[in-house]
């Protein structure tokens, strides 16, 4: 399963939702963050390397639990050839398995004998990987195949990744049969009703009850926004006069803290990550207003052409800020970040005509 939606709507904490569920049923479970700047191949055996010593401690391994040990040795030498990787194994490599040096075919290799080892223990693994729309091609490519192969033998082992709403478009363009082989599951913005049961229900757990006017005026501004109404119910529970119904008053005065609080804490730190150039083509995005955006349009309010910007955006998708809707076409990866956009930053004037 590859869990896909904007920041903020849950992905995470989805993850460890099932990371827990995995472990009451008795299985292996590990959990990792791809980054841009790390080899994943490296990543991926330290992730397995976990997984086999939590199938079955040292003094207690078979034949099977060695063999995934020698092929983990073997796939080490060309990921990680420092040692990293198989720190405490001190077994021989498996010639021939897990060594050609195509991430592919070995991470393959890899993952059935871990599958047997698992099989054999009568457990199964389930890594759980968030921002997965880090991987490279070939990285997500070789992962997709060692899953493939893994799903056609039958063996325990599972992947539930998470990532930016590109990934199946990604996965697709890695792998053909990556839809056949994942579920594509897309979270986001919580129904009116949802909204209000997020808000109300624990609320009431402790005795406190929302007006009906606040509750719009809350669902109203975060749109249903699963973080927006996690920060908008905190500010407006610390202002609420203690022993009273929190009131739409109330909720209209926190509207300005819940800004400064998102602007500090979930907007800004996504903003300062950007070049002077890649922040007015932001600002020309969110001028826009909200949804997708055509890249020639965008290119429009800043004066230039689509073309001359095109490394722009492609640099903005790259940082995980922006995500390709359809050909040409963007939207922003946070919620709600035109709002912040128009709020805190200018929009140069388009450069003169020549």
């Amino acid at each position: 399963m590859l869990i896909t939606g904007l920041r903020g709507v849950g992905k995470t904490v989805l993850l460890g939702a099932f990371e827990s569920r995995a472990r009451a049923s008795g299985w292996v479970t590990v959990t990792a963050e791809i980054t841009k700047n790390e080899e994943f191949g490296a990543r991926m055996g330290s992730m397995v390397r976990r997984a086999l010593f939590q199938v079955g401690p040292k003094n207690s391994w078979t034949d099977k639990l060695r063999q995934a040990a020698a092929a983990l040795k073997s796939f080490s030498i060309t990921v990680a050839p420092d040692g990293s990787v198989t720190a405490g194994i001190d077994i021989e490599p498996l010639e021939g398995t897990a060594d050609s040096g195509n991430l592919s075919d070995d991470l393959t290799d890899l993952l059935v004998t871990l599958g047997e080892a698992a099989q054999e223990r009568e457990t199964g693994i389930a890594f759980l990987v968030d921002e997965v729309q880090f991987l490279r091609a070939a990285e997500f490519e070789a992962l997709i195949a060692g899953l493939h192969r893994t799903v056609q033998r039958q063996l325990p082992i599972t992947l539930v990744g998470a990532g930016l709403p590109q990934l199946p478009r990604l996965a697709g363009e890695a792998k053909s049969y990556a839809e056949r082989l994942f579920k594509f599951p897309r979270i986001g913005e919580l129904t009116p009703p949802q909204a209000e049961a997020a808000l109300a229900e624990p609320a009431a757990e402790q005795g406190v009850s929302f007006d009906a006017g606040a509750i719009d005026v809350i669902v109203d501004y975060t749109e249903g926004y699963p973080y927006f109404l996690q920060e908008y119910g905190k500010i407006v529970w610390d202002l609420a006069p203690e022993n009273e119904p929190i009131s739409e008053p109330v909720a209209r005065e926190a509207q300005r803290a819940v800004e400064a609080k998102l602007d500090e804490s979930f907007f800004r730190v996504r903003a300062e990550r950007v070049t002077e150039l890649e922040l007015q083509y932001l600002r020309a995005m969110a001028e826009l207003g909200p949804g997708e955006q055509a890249a020639g349009e965008v290119a429009a309010v800043l004066g230039r052409t689509s073309d001359q910007l095109g490394p722009t955006r492609a640099r903005l998708i790259d940082k995980g800020l922006i995500y390709t809707t359809s050909h040409g076409h963007g939207d922003f990866t946070v919620p709600q970040f035109d709002r912040y956009m128009r709020r805190n930053h200018d929009l140069a004037p388009p450069p003169p005509r020549r």
